[in-house]
């Protein structure tokens, strides 16, 4: 015959070990990874005009990087 279990309405607490926190952590860290890539498609913060401007611009601060590296 099986005992009967001692525990008289009380609640065992949660044991976490070691490795079940490991495994819990793994869990949220690869659902985390997953949340961004579920998302609509990307939407440019320019304006069309700022798309087509020039964007280099060899200032003296540029020049000067130049002449120290030898580019």
């Amino acid at each position: 015959m099986s005992k009967p279990s001692d525990s008289k309405g009380k609640s065992q607490p949660a044991v976490v070990d070691r490795r079940s926190l490991f495994l819990m952590g793994g869990s949220a860290v690869a659902a985390a990874a997953v949340v961004p890539l579920a998302g609509s498609e990307a939407v440019a913060d320019e304006s069309k005009s700022e798309r087509v401007k020039a964007r280099y611009k060899e200032t003296d601060h540029v020049k000067n990087y130049y002449r120290v590296n030898r580019y």
